[in-house]
């Protein structure tokens, strides 16, 4: 099986849907649609009523399906039985391998494939391969510029999420960005988490902004709501299993481990409306390195992590890519800046890695020698395109 999972209405019915115009026999099933459930309740192998065309292997979408109280024994029954007979594309804006504790284990049964908000990368991607990019992970392109700074000013402006995006008007996103992460929190964690406290969840949510790019103190947090420590911790992993947050952990590795600060930072997923430009420019360099590792890993590249580093001392370098946990480049995002920063460069020369600095604007990017590695401060629009 496939599972697509991402944040909702981010695009996963859109493309299930395209991926079964290219089978011939193919079904669609929405767990939400009233019809479906019963359908699926009164039989669930109600799949093989499906009407072919021909006798290639029918695909079978099953949408929202973790909205089921028994869907991972579901799903492992219909593979176990089915699996000769039919394809099966998952999808949801839950954490599908995540979402539900109980059930039989789905492993050595599907393979995962996230799909995020759009990204810079996406809309103007060059159509490198991960090796390509590796090749040379500095590279910047100087084509186009100009239509690259205006799509990322819309991205800014309206956040990747494809109905504010498309529509690009700031009263269509404030009223999106509203119902949508009401919903979610009053409907989806409500409804399908064991959440009592749903007001108190809300109010996490809307104090997470001001927070966006620093280590994040759940200490601080659980004070400011009066909570419980791991009641605020547990309300944390519920926004970002249902895709309202992600998050980072500190890398730690090599002769530098012990001075390493231990806490996450936090970024957003609908970042638009976060009123500091600095921590919105972060969170946006965040999304677009997000969207790639995640995305290598899901097609088999490798084991690609993305980290930030920062020392008991306040020394901070924004991210660190890996590989099976081995450093190989590091970013910082430093919204006006054309001097490379000196924590970048100390870092640097620990690593011995390349090293990138991304502005939001820029006429031009400027190369370095930092004792033998490269460096480069470039505008993020520039440099993000390049990303696979």
């Amino acid at each position: 099986m496939m599972l697509l999972s991402g944040p909702r209405q981010a695009g996963k019915t859109t493309l299930a849907k395209m991926i079964a115009e290219g089978y011939t026999n193919n079904l669609y099933f929405n767990w939400d649609i009233a019809t479906d459930k019963a359908r699926l309740i009164e039989d669930p192998h109600f799949f093989q009523s499906v009407h072919r065309k021909d006798e290639s292997t029918p695909l079978i979408t099953l949408d929202e399906i973790h909205k089921y109280k028994d869907w991972k024994n579901y799903l492992k029954g219909i593979y176990d039985g089915f699996s000769k007979e039919y394809l099966f594309l998952v999808s949801g804006s839950g954490r599908l391998d995540l979402h539900q504790k109980g059930g039989d284990s789905l492993a050595g049964r599907y393979y995962p494939f996230r799909l995020w908000p759009l990204t810079l990368a996406e809309i103007h991607g060059h159509g490198r391969t991960v090796i390509d990019f590796w090749d040379d992970p500095l590279r910047i392109g100087t084509e186009n510029t100009s239509e690259y700074d205006a799509t990322w000013q819309r991205l800014s402006s309206f956040s990747g999420f494809p109905k504010p995006y498309l529509a690009a008007k700031s009263t269509t996103y404030r009223r999106w960005s509203t119902t949508y992460h009401r919903q979610l929190i009053r409907e989806d964690i409500r409804d399908l988490t064991d959440v009592k406290h749903i007001d108190d969840v809300e109010i996490l949510f809307s104090l997470l902004p001001r927070n966006v790019g620093a280590p994040l103190s759940i200490q601080n947090l659980a004070t400011d709501l009066k909570a419980a420590y791991v009641t605020v911790s547990n309300w944390l992993r519920i926004l970002e299993r249902f895709y309202l947050v992600f998050t980072l952990t500190p890398w730690a590795g090599g002769e530098i481990a012990r001075a390493l600060h231990k806490q996450r930072k936090t970024y957003l997923f609908d970042y638009a409306g976060i009123e500091d430009e600095g921590a919105k420019f972060e969170n946006m360099v965040a999304m677009e390195l997000l969207r790639a590792v995640s995305n290598w890993n899901d097609l088999g590249h490798g084991d690609f992590g993305l980290h930030y580093i920062r020392t008991k001392e306040g020394r901070e370098v924004d991210f660190l890519l890996t590989d099976a946990r081995k450093p190989l480049l590091l970013v910082e995002a430093k919204r006006g800046e054309a001097t490379p920063s000196p924590n970048l460069k100390r870092f640097q020369s620990a690593l011995r890695v390349p090293a990138l600095q991304l502005a939001e604007v820029g006429e031009g990017f400027r190369r370095f020698d930092n004792e033998g590695s490269p460096l480069v401060v470039a505008p993020a629009s520039w440099w993000l395109p390049n990303l696979p």
